[in-house]
């Protein structure tokens, strides 16, 4: 170990490069000992509000996800799914608010269909973010349960100001679900999206809300709430029934993880794939990445190879975990991923595949109180709305989930009943010598996993600090394997990659690099960041 002197120095020096702002940003990081980030300013102020009135972290979260479900329904819903880890001052928690496929499904029911389809009834897995919510503030929350809905009811009864990113994608939107009568009138201002700086009020959201409130959750699985999804679903030959939701319960568990660089990454269990994080961390732990230049080619060009290992065995492997046919854990040994690392050629792109290791594969927010509690929580319709499924008079926007599943005969993620799908939502959360350090989440589809790596990277090897990282540009990879830079990076690096053979994405849409939101542990308080490429905001006090 170095001497106490030279401690000192070295660790001056790192606190330095971690306070460096190399990017173009639009904000700055925010310390407080009490903070929330998310991808809307209102539901932000809806958490530090909880906060400000005795609550803990939990609380508000809690209120956060809930008045995101209001005020950026363009990501997520009432009738979303979730996920969420929870450290309570002494232990990290996990809880899989995924909904498993009405019960009727079978591979039959697809037949004649290449692919699962992406909107309408045969979408629609059972929603578990409602449950989520219950569960959560149950074991863990400090305020009456009721009171976490009251800034959303506020905001769907009188109205909020849509912001610009949300008003983008809502109109998006509008186009998309057009021939879905009642998204169209639920979410919809005489046929179109209200524009940025409009005021949108949703009373049905409200209601739905205040009943759900009332009840505790009970409403939405076995009440008036179930009934209506239910009757909806029979009206258009959906296959949702009274016992696929009311048998629902979300699942707590012991999160997975991988030691990277001195820190611990914590994901939760499949169907999610957090899974794939945790094997790209694995196999970049084979090499000393910090030692290439940080942005260059060298440095894109590891990640994304390892990425495409772990999205490879993530895509053939991942599903339900009563379904999968090896262990999570089994892909984070020591000989799999010091094998799988060796594949990986530095002048060359590859095309990796799945190796059977049998000898016969959004919203996001976080919040902090000063009592040590932490919270990485996600949940997502999916698809921008879903399945374009809007239960009349209720508000509840319907996930399209079961567009997960693949239609492969035999494959762990085959469609059946009473089965979750892959799930793309994953939390993440860091420890160091086991004691929180990191809440962490990158919104984005199949980005997510990937952001986890980009964090990680850019955090622990490149010493950058969360906002820091955040703002830096960002690499994609698709599920064929091509890839996307975001703009910042150099031509030299776009030209090195190209001439080490990665195929590019052309004219890849802004909101493929996702939406980060990160708190991080410091001596005394929290820093807080929030990513550019989104409306939100960090806030604390």
């Amino acid at each position: 170990s170095l001497p106490v002197i030279d401690q000192f120095i070295f660790m001056e020096v790192v606190m330095n490069d971690f306070w460096k702002f190399p990017y173009p940003s639009q904000r700055m990081p925010v310390m407080a000992s009490n903070v929330v980030a998310t991808s809307q300013p209102l539901a932000a102020q809806a958490g530090l509000r909880m906060l400000l009135e005795g609550g803990n972290a939990v609380d508000a979260a809690l209120a956060t996800a809930i008045t995101l479900t209001v005020v950026e329904p363009t990501s997520n819903g009432i009738g979303s799914d979730a996920f969420a880890l929870v450290w309570d001052g002494q232990k990290l928690h996990g809880i899989n608010g995924s909904g498993r496929s009405p019960k009727a499904w079978s591979l039959e029911r697809f037949a004649g269909l290449d692919e699962m389809p992406t909107s309408g009834w045969d979408t629609v897995t059972v929603p578990g973010a409602v449950d989520t919510w219950v569960q959560v503030s149950q074991k863990f929350g400090k305020l009456p349960f009721d009171d976490l809905f009251v800034p959303a009811i506020e905001y769907a009864q009188n109205g909020f100001i849509v912001s610009p990113l949300t008003a983008e994608r809502w109109a998006t939107a509008a186009q998309t679900y057009k021939h879905f009568a009642d998204f169209g009138k639920t979410f919809c201002l005489d046929g179109r999206a209200p524009r940025s700086g409009e005021l949108f009020r949703c009373p049905a959201q409200a209601r739905t809300l205040e009943v759900i409130a009332a009840s505790k959750g009970e409403s939405f699985y076995r009440g008036d709430l179930a009934d209506r999804i239910v009757h909806s679903s029979k009206l258009a030959g959906g296959a949702m029934s009274p016992e696929d939701l009311a048998n629902h319960s979300s699942e707590w568990e012991e999160p997975i993880s991988v030691d990277y660089r001195g820190v611990c990454l914590h994901e939760i269990r499949p169907n999610g794939q957090g899974l794939a994080a945790l094997i790209a961390l694995g196999l970049l732990r084979e090499f000393d990445i910090g030692s290439y230049s940080v942005d260059s080619a060298d440095m894109i060009h590891l990640q994304i190879e390892a990425m495409k290992i772990a999205l490879a065995e993530a895509y053939q492997h991942i599903s339900d975990p009563s379904h999968m046919t090896i262990a999570p854990e089994d892909f984070l040994t020591e000989n799999f991923l010091g094998r799988r690392a060796r594949e990986i050629q530095m002048d060359q792109a590859a095309q990796p595949t799945s190796q059977n290791l049998l000898t016969h594969g959004t919203v996001y927010l976080t919040a902090a109180d000063q009592n040590g509690m932490m919270v990485s929580y996600i949940q997502s319709n999916y698809m921008g709305f879903g399945s374009g499924i809007v239960v009349p008079e209720t508000g509840i926007s319907l996930q399209n989930r079961g567009c997960g599943f693949v239609l492969k005969k035999g494959h762990p993620n085959c469609v059946a009943g009473g089965k979750r799908p892959f799930h793309t939502i994953i939390p993440g959360f860091v420890t160091r010598n086991k004691k929180a350090l990191m809440s962490f989440g990158v919104m984005g589809g199949n980005m997510q996993a990937q952001g986890h790596v980009q964090m990680m990277v850019r955090i622990f090897d490149y010493v950058q600090n969360p906002q820091a990282a955040c703002d830096a540009p960002r690499w994609y990879v698709d599920e064929n394997f091509r890839i996307a830079l975001e703009p910042g990076f150099s031509l030299r690096v776009v030209d090195e990659l190209q001439r080490r053979g990665h195929a590019f994405i052309e004219d890849p849409p802004g909101h493929l690099f996702g939406g980060a939101q990160l708190i991080y542990c410091l001596e005394d308080a929290y820093c807080a960041a929030s990513d550019l490429r989104k409306d939100g905001q960090a806030i604390g006090y």
